[in-house]
């Protein structure tokens, strides 16, 4: 079941489930809340409550044309559920957000988990494969008019399979949903939103971190992403880098007990901050 939680230009479309201490799952921009569907009663079963939404843009949730900001979304979330301090596990577009968040309001979060998370700030070289796909996702996103199921077959092959993975590699549900969530995105009409970025961003405020951060990433994702979670382990105050050979991006859903575990574990030695 989900609820709505009025925000400044939007209604965010939420579930809460457990008890505990609370914990927020942000979710990728080729998903939307239900792609952490299989890792929630894992995480309740481990005593923690656990709370996430559709960001601006994707799901169900409504959003009108405004300025906002993704960091005082989550900070409203908490508000509105009367939680004073949560930790944050974010995929991808949601990692992002979540060292975003902890960067400009430390009282508030207890720690990050990126799970294939992008950080702002961090430069990379992208490798001449990786150049070619991402400048064939760009065509496909500022054609007009914009074709959502070309976009859609494309964000699975890079963020599902992984790049030079076969189709196969991944449960069909799996590319399914990925693949209807991204069509959603990117409908016409869509109304997303303009996000107020962190200025400076968090890469360059790394010191400004007080919370531990585990970085989860996969072999199978693009380089930039490992990249962020080896630069976290050694610029972050309290960083871990953990990297799995063999899963893409998503994953949440590919490996959804594993990270569970991984999760609680890391979480352990700072409970109960409630």
């Amino acid at each position: 079941m989900t609820f709505t939680i009025e925000v400044p230009g939007a209604r965010l479309n939420a579930a809460d489930g457990g008890a505990g201490d609370a914990i927020v799952l942000l979710h990728a921009g080729v998903a939307d809340l239900r792609s952490w569907d299989a890792m929630v009663p894992l995480l309740v079963d481990a005593g923690l409550r656990v709370i996430r939404y559709d960001l601006r843009g994707f799901g169900a949730s409504e959003v009108d044309d405004v300025e906002f900001s993704n960091r005082a979304d989550v900070m409203a979330v908490l508000d509105a559920l009367d939680i004073e301090r949560a930790a944050l596990v974010g995929n991808s577009r949601g990692g992002h957000i979540a060292f975003d968040t902890a960067v400009e309001f430390p009282d508030r979060v207890v720690a990050v988990v990126g799970v294939g998370a992008g950080i702002g700030g961090l430069e990379h070289e992208p490798t001449p494969e990786e150049v070619a796909i991402f400048e064939e996702m760009e065509r496909l996103e500022d054609a007009e008019p914009r074709d959502a199921e070309a976009l859609a077959d494309q964000a699975v092959r890079v963020w599902v399979d992984g790049i030079g993975q076969p189709p196969d590699r991944v449960a069909p549900e799996i590319r399914d949903y990925v693949r209807r969530a991204t069509i959603v995105s990117y409908e016409p009409g869509k109304v997303a939103g303009r996000p107020i970025v962190l200025d400076p961003p968090a890469a360059a405020r790394l010191a400004d971190l007080r919370c531990p951060v585990l970085a989860v990433a996969g072999g199978y994702d693009t380089s930039f992403i490992t990249a962020v979670a080896h630069h976290l382990e050694r610029h972050a105050p309290n960083g871990r880098a953990v990297i799995w050979p063999d899963v893409a991006h998503m994953i949440g859903m590919e490996r959804p007990a594993e990270l569970a575990a991984l999760i609680v574990d890391f979480l352990a030695s700072m409970r109960p901050w409630r």
